[in-house]
């Protein structure tokens, strides 16, 4: 049953300021493609067919309104070996089997992984990725190379001053939309010499066009190429699936991670047969496109028509372009994605938080790997998790007449045993030595066999000492545990069972 509500809120919400957002997003895309082609070792057609098809697609099969994808760099940097070796079909067969990955994921509800990614580790994820967008500009400011004037500077002034002053007189067009007007014609009408989209490389003439990759059908093909699929698809999935969180929290909505994880690989996999290589969400554009008044599936599909009609229709004037206007664009981006807040937060967040939002930053922006950023933050973040939950653990001794209670607080698991072991020493060695042990868990929860390995070390070793055992308060969960690998003989200790919470 067509959802003809879901039509109206994706499509037709708002259709002119998606139609506008959409062209500032496609003229922004342009230098981004050629570039990830040249990183890529390919011919830039490869990453603009990339962007034509990925941004057209996901409109429709994402899960994501409003969130640009297409060709980037995370995917690029991950192929070099494979272009340099064995060339650019293997390129389109790798994409391919990247794109299937990405839907045995999304069946697979991989996304859900996602749930372990900390707050702290998207804040650095963001302020990485700002980090990145600004250097990235940096080529196009340097006085010394061939193309960089004063001229140069005076546009990106000029540029960013239109963004963010335009505003406040009127926001009928996107800003950043007219910043490339004006400055594109002020260039063109004074011949003013300054490096233009067309000096990043050759703009492809004519339409993508369907092709089959031209490899061997065989296991060895797979061989080679699968290793960087599964790359390609896991990189893509993390970038794409951190970046619809940020356009999640961004718009106030939420997205179906999912149907996106899906839609990445439907994309990819038509990318692959039109001559492009593998993409992914993009934070940069999905800024963009955002803070243009995009919101819904509509946008995202005019930047994919626009940049194909650009390329067709308007490559000449298109190349003319100065690439001043366009670093003027990605300065905004930079500035508005970067996470201002979290400087201050600094301060008066947990110290374990701040050391994983910048041990995220400093890792991306060292290596350029947002998936090894991501990684180590997560890492750091599971680390710290567990330390203060294994702090969270005490036992506590009280003797009556001949019986000894030990009451046990907390959560019983790999990192707290040690603890465990220690607190109970060797009962026959107190001052005050008791023949009967009760060891209370009412307040303790047990999670996996190296806490029940240590219940089993406890008890056995007070039963060698002579000591009859007692072990009472087990929830259902952590009794079903001791049942299942208690390795003990049951038959001499009691359990009892607390009321399950």
């Amino acid at each position: 049953m067509i959802d003809t509500a879901a039509i109206k809120r994706d499509w037709l919400t708002n259709p002119r300021a998606e139609i506008l957002a959409g062209i500032v997003v496609a003229l922004a895309l342009i230098p981004e493609a050629i570039g990830f082609s040249i990183i890529a070792g390919v011919d830039p057609r490869v990453g603009l067919y990339a962007s034509i098809c990925i941004a057209m697609v996901i409109a429709f099969t994402g899960g994501r309104p409003g969130m640009i994808s297409a060709a980037t760099a995370a995917v690029a940097v991950v192929v070099i070996p494979l272009v340099r070796d064995h060339g650019v079909e293997y390129l389109f067969a790798a994409t391919i089997l990247m794109g299937i990955f990405q839907l045995i994921a999304a069946a697979l509800r991989l996304d859900l992984l996602m749930q372990f990614v900390s707050r702290s580790v998207i804040t650095g994820f963001v302020n990485a990725l700002a980090i990145l967008i600004f250097m990235a500009q940096v080529p196009q400011l340097d006085w010394t190379n061939e193309g960089v004037s004063w001229v140069t500077y005076a546009m990106v002034a000029g540029g960013l001053a239109i963004i963010y002053l335009l505003p406040r007189l009127t926001t009928a067009v996107p800003s950043p939309l007219v910043a490339i007007i004006v400055l594109g014609a002020l260039s063109i009408g004074l011949n003013w010499d300054v490096n233009t989209v067309s000096d990043m490389g050759e703009l492809p003439e004519g339409l993508p066009y369907f092709v089959v990759p031209n490899v061997p059908l065989t296991w060895e093909t797979l061989a080679i190429i699968a290793p960087y699929a599964a790359t390609m698809a896991a990189v893509g999935l993390l970038e794409s699936l951190l970046t619809a969180q940020i356009v999640d929290d961004m718009t106030h909505t939420d997205s179906n991670k999912q149907r996106e994880s899906g839609g990445q690989g439907i994309a990819n996999v038509v990318a692959a047969f039109f001559g492009g290589m593998g993409g992914c969400a993009m934070i940069g554009q999905s800024v963009i496109n955002v803070t243009s008044g995009g919101r819904g599936r509509l946008s995202t599909f005019t930047a994919g028509v626009t940049l194909l009609v650009l390329l067709w229709l308007l490559g000449p004037i298109v190349g003319q372009i100065p690439m001043a206007a366009l670093v003027a664009v990605m300065i905004m981006v930079s500035i508005g994605t970067f996470s201002w807040n979290s400087i201050p937060n600094l301060k008066y967040h947990p110290w374990q938080s701040s050391v994983v939002m910048l041990a995220t930053v400093v890792v991306v922006v060292a290596t350029h790997n947002l998936a090894l950023g991501v990684l180590i933050g997560v890492l750091l973040s599971g680390i710290f998790f567990t330390g203060k939950v294994r702090s969270m653990f005490g036992v506590t001794r009280m003797r009556d007449d001949n019986v000894a209670t030990y009451t046990i607080t907390g959560q019983i698991f790999f990192a707290s045993v040690d603890r465990l072991s220690k607190a109970f020493g060797r009962e026959s060695e107190r001052p005050d030595p008791a023949d009967h042990v009760v060891i209370d868990v009412t307040r303790a929860h047990f999670w996996d066999i190296s806490g029940v390995g240590v219940l089993d070390k406890v008890v056995e070793r007070m039963r060698m000492n002579g000591r009859s055992v007692q072990v009472v308060g087990l929830n259902e969960a952590s009794a079903d545990l001791v049942d299942k690998f208690a390795l003990t003989d049951k038959t001499g200790v009691e359990i009892g069972l607390a009321p399950h919470p």
